[in-house]
């Protein structure tokens, strides 16, 4: 993999730097952390290469990585005469392995996970300053986002419950997620998925890289070699289909469900 120009560019930290950095982060100065994660950058980079192999792309693990990273910086123990790489790798190492447990389930972009990021750091630095969470309005005011993206980025990142999941039982008798989420304007329950019909009224070659990227856990080098075209264009192509699908799956958008072939 190229490095990174930042990566390139910005000179190592000694370890009395970092010690300075780390005692001022942990005082709550905020460009102390940030010169934290841009001096050990080539540290998060050489650890993410190792899941290389993963089909996660490496910019989304460099950015878990940064958050293992400033996690050790907000835990590391100032007082014992330790490297902070010694503590930080297994860190950073943790928290990419969390997240590819735990990740899968649901993709999400890299724009929500980026968002996402700034708001749990946003959330941290607040509750250290007033000793309480902060309201969904005070996070918009201090990433400068509309209170909308946050709430959508806070629950994409959510972990999807299952249907069959028991939220009650008594007496024998016991009620799943599934009960509790039946359309009450039809007895079809869940007979119809909009998201079958939106997928249909996509061209073939759009249809193609939302089912290889979100159906087949396809990494978007794969889907770039099996269509012909390089990977930016198939990124670009997502998004551009990912906001399309959103358009339409607006409900004062969406008019007569469109059947799939070779249904009556």
């Amino acid at each position: 993999m190229e490095e990174n120009g930042t990566q390139r560019k910005q000179p190592l930290l000694t370890q009395e730097r970092m010690r300075e950095l780390i005692a001022a982060a942990q005082a709550g100065d905020t460009d102390s952390r940030r010169e934290m994660v841009e001096g050990n950058t080539r540290l998060v980079w050489s650890i993410v290469q190792r899941f290389s192999s993963r089909g996660v792309e490496l910019d989304d693990l460099y950015q878990i990585g940064c958050i293992g990273l400033l996690k050790a910086v907000d835990k590391f123990d100032l007082s014992f005469d330790v490297k902070f790489s010694t503590y930080a790798v297994p860190m950073i190492i943790g928290e990419i392995q969390r997240f590819l447990r735990d990740d899968g389930m649901v993709k999400v972009s890299r724009s929500i996970r980026e968002l996402n990021f700034k708001i749990r750091h946003a959330t941290d630095d607040f509750m250290k300053d007033h000793e309480r969470s902060p309201t969904v309005s005070e996070i918009s005011e201090i990433i400068g986002v509309p209170p909308g993206e946050v709430i959508i980025a806070m629950d994409a990142m959510r972990d999807p419950a299952s249907l069959q999941e028991q939220l009650y039982e008594g007496e024998g008798d016991s009620v799943t997620l599934m009960d509790q989420v039946r359309d009450e304007r039809s007895e079809r329950g869940f007979d119809h998925i909009p998201l079958k019909d939106i997928i249909s009224r996509l061209d073939p070659r759009d249809r193609t890289i939302i089912i290889m990227r979100f159906y087949m856990d396809c990494t978007q080098s794969d889907i770039a070699e099996r269509l012909g075209i390089s990977q930016v264009q198939v990124s670009r192509l997502e998004k551009k289909i990912l906001s399309k699908m959103k358009t339409w799956m607006r409900p004062d958008l969406v008019r007569e469900p469109v059947k799939m072939k070779g249904e009556g």
